[in-house]
């Protein structure tokens, strides 16, 4: 079982910026591929990004592309998720999650086996 925990959520006005980090219980995080979701009130859950467990290819929704990155460090067994020209709209909870299939960085949430319990991200106007 991998635990993963996010932090770094809060509140940020428009334009503003924010780090999202998730930190994995695992020894083997670097065969993980981790992705980012988010949750809104009264909305379904939805694919923010991800990346392989090299680091080397990566995936965004189009709604982050340009303004989101998402990056890993290995050696700390964590993934971040650098968010920059924060709009409301982007107010959600946000999960980080794992996939041991190291094939999959797509957009579907029932290919990601682990999840962390989310961090409030909260966009003022």
């Amino acid at each position: 079982q991998v635990q993963l925990v996010e932090s770094g959520g809060g509140l940020v006005q428009a334009g503003g910026s924010l780090r999202l980090s998730c930190v994995a219980s695992t020894r083997t995080f670097s065969t993980y591929n981790m992705g980012w979701f988010r949750q809104a009130p009264g909305k379904e859950r939805e694919f923010v990004s991800a990346l392989k467990w090299s680091g080397r290819m990566t995936n965004y929704a189009d709604s982050v592309k340009g303004r989101f990155t998402i990056s890993r460090d290995n050696a700390k067994n964590t993934v971040y998720l650098q968010m920059n020209s924060l709009k409301p709209e982007d107010t959600a909870v946000y999960y980080c999650a794992a996939d041991r299939n190291s094939a999959y960085i797509g957009p579907d949430p029932t290919r990601y086996d682990y999840w962390g319990q989310g961090t409030q991200v909260t966009v003022s106007s």
